[in-house]
């Protein structure tokens, strides 16, 4: 058999499988538009702002002096998980230090640091606010936020001072709730 004569035995095989056809008007191609993302990235980033703003500046720093130990959970929350908090039995899986910064950065740094912890689904985490030993006579300026900070936030199960090792009263662990995954 010939070059040519398997070709045009290929060409009626292949007109034969494919069957009758018709011609198109136009050789365009319309694509499918791409659905959007199924993240409610604006709902996201509206709750975090709503976290950001929430959180209030109204401590009382007077009360609270260098060496105080912080500690606070919320209810619910069994006190053998609080006591292994205190005694430094998590792993801690990220630390932020607040040393130096004002009060405007350290909130949005500690809202910045509590969201991704949040979203990455961290257990524990320490937050390093300092003792407050050259804050004049004002007592402990960003450990008194830090505390009524914390308290504001959803996620946050428990936080206490650190043991002296890790910070002491310099720093706290804190607990967080699992992400919820949409």
């Amino acid at each position: 058999m010939t070059k040519k004569g398997k070709e045009n035995r290929e060409n009626a095989l292949f007109r034969e499988a494919v069957g009758d056809i018709r011609k198109l008007n136009h050789d365009k191609v319309t694509h499918e538009r791409p659905k959007p993302d199924h993240h409610p990235r604006q709902l996201i980033a509206d709750e975090q702002q709503v976290k950001y703003d929430m959180l209030s500046d109204d401590y009382a720093s007077a009360e609270l002096q260098p060496g105080d130990i912080l500690s606070f959970q919320q209810s619910g929350l069994q006190r053998s998980v609080l006591r292994k908090l205190r005694r430094g039995e998590f792993r801690s899986d990220a630390e932020l230090d607040l040393h130096g910064l004002n009060s405007q950065d350290a909130r949005q740094a500690l809202v910045q640091f509590l969201n991704a912890a949040h979203e990455r689904n961290y257990r524990c985490v320490r937050i390093i606010h300092g003792k407050g030993l050259r804050s004049s006579n004002q007592g402990p300026v960003l450990k008194g936020l830090v505390n009524s900070w914390l308290r504001q936030r959803s996620e946050v199960l428990a936080f206490h001072s650190c043991r002296p090792n890790d910070g002491g009263t310099g720093a706290v662990y804190v607990l967080l709730r699992s992400a919820r995954k949409f």
